[in-house]
C-alpha cells in the first residue's frame, strides 16, 4: 500500500519529533510503498526568511536520511519540486465549500497562537488534500488528534469526484501508536516554540547540559519519589530497557536516589542511542550535494506519478493533458 507523510521544515528536529511520528513513519517504509516529502510550501504560511527555509529543509532531509530513511525504498522529495501539487490545489479550491474550511480547528488554533490569519493558513487543508490525493495514497499516518485533517481530504476528494467522476480513491488514516508526551527541559511538552527542546543532533556536550538542567522538584535524595511525576523518568523510559526502567522505578520509590543520578544515566542512554545516527548525519553534512541529488531523484519519481494524476484531472475538467 502507498503511505504518504509530510513534515514541515520549521527548525531543528527534536527528540519529541522522533518519538512521535518520525520513528513510526520510518518503520512503515519496511512494509509499504513510502512517499515522504518535506512540506516547504506549507512552511510559507509563517513567512520564514528565505535563508532559514533553505537551511531547515536541508536539515530535515539530512535528519531523515541519517535516522534510516532509505531513498531506494521510499520516494523522498521537496514539496516545491513537484509543482503539479499546486495546480491540483486550484482545481480542489473550486469545489471546496468555504464552510468546510471555516470548521477547521487547526486554523483557529494557529490564529489563537498569534499566526497571521492569511489566506495560505486558511486554505492549508486544500493544499494538504492535494499533497495526499495527487499520489492516490492509500494510508496517511496521523495522530489521533489529527483525524479531522484526513476527513477533510476525503471530503474534498468526494466533492471533486461528484462533479467530475471517480478519479480519486479515498485514503484511510493510519493512526500512529499513542506515545507519552515527551516533556521538555522545563516540564512542558517539548516544543521548538517553548525553547525547551533537546535537538536530535545537537552536540553531545549541549545535550548533556540540557539534561542536567531538566526541572525537578526539591525532594531530598534520601526521600522516596514518585517516578510518574518526574520529567527525567519520563524521558528515561524512552531509552532504557523495560528491565532497567523497573529497577529505576524501585529506586525512586525506595529513596536514596537523587535526580542527578538519573540525569547522568539519561545522558549515557541518549548518547548511546543517537551516536550511530550522529555519525551518519556528519557524513551527510560533509556531502550536501549527495543530499540534493537524493531529493531531486525523489522529485523526479514523485512527478512521474503526479503528472499522470494531473493529466486525468485536466481531461476531466475539460482541459488538455500536459505533454510528457
Amino acid at each position: 500500500m502507498r503511505v504518504l507523510s509530510g513534515i514541515q521544515p520549521s527548525g531543528k528536529l527534536h527528540i519529541g519529533n522522533y518519538f512521535g511520528a518520525m520513528r513510526q513513519n520510518l518503520a512503515l517504509q519496511a512494509e509499504h510503498e513510502g512517499f515522504y516529502f518535506i512540506a516547504d510550501y506549507h512552511a510559507l504560511t509563517n513567512s520564514p526568511r528565505p535563508a532559514d527555509i533553505r537551511q531547515w529543509t536541508l536539515d530535515v532531509a539530512m535528519d531523515y536520511l541519517a535516522l534510516g530513511l532509505d531513498p531506494q525504498k521510499t520516494v523522498f522529495w521537496r514539496q516545491s519540486d513537484v509543482p503539479e501539487v499546486t495546480e491540483l490545489t486550484w482545481f480542489f479550491s473550486c469545489v471546496t465549500p468555504k464552510a468546510l474550511l471555516e470548521r477547521c480547528t487547526t486554523y483557529k488554533d494557529k490564529v489563537a497562537q498569534g499566526l497571521s490569519p492569511n489566506h495560505g493558513l486558511f486554505t492549508y487543508p486544500v493544499l494538504q488534500a492535494a499533497d495526499i490525493l495527487i499520489f492516490k495514497s492509500n494510508l496517511v499516518p496521523v495522530g489521533a488528534d489529527q483525524k479531522q485533517h484526513l476527513e477533510i481530504t476525503r471530503d474534498i476528494a468526494q466533492f471533486f469526484n461528484n462533479v467530475y467522476g471517480q478519479i480519486f480513491p479515498l485514503p484511510k488514516d493510519h493512526i500512529l501508536e499513542s506515545v507519552a508526551v515527551v516533556p521538555g527541559i522545563d516540564g512542558r511538552k517539548m516544543s521548538k516554540s517553548y525553547g525547551n527542546a533537546i535537538e536530535i543532533f545537537e552536540s553531545e556536550s549541549s545535550v548533556k547540559k540540557k539534561i542536567m538542567s531538566i526541572v525537578t522538584d526539591s525532594t531530598p535524595v534520601e526521600s522516596p519519589k514518585d517516578p510518574d511525576k518526574c520529567n527525567v523518568f519520563a524521558m528515561l523510559k524512552l531509552f532504557a530497557s523495560p528491565e532497567e526502567i523497573k529497577e529505576w522505578e524501585q529506586k525512586y520509590r525506595r529513596g536514596g536516589t537523587g535526580y542527578g543520578h538519573v540525569k547522568k544515566r539519561l545522558v549515557e542512554l541518549m548518547h548511546e542511542f543517537f551516536r550511530p545516527y550522529r555519525h551518519k548525519r556528519q557524513e551527510l553534512e560533509s556531502n550536501p550535494d549527495k543530499v540534493e541529488k537524493i531529493l531531486l531523484d525523489g522529485a523526479a519519481r514523485a512527478r512521474a506519478v503526479a503528472r499522470q494524476t494531473i493529466n486525468e484531472v485536466r481531461e476531466a475538467v475539460g482541459f488538455r493533458g500536459m505533454k510528457s
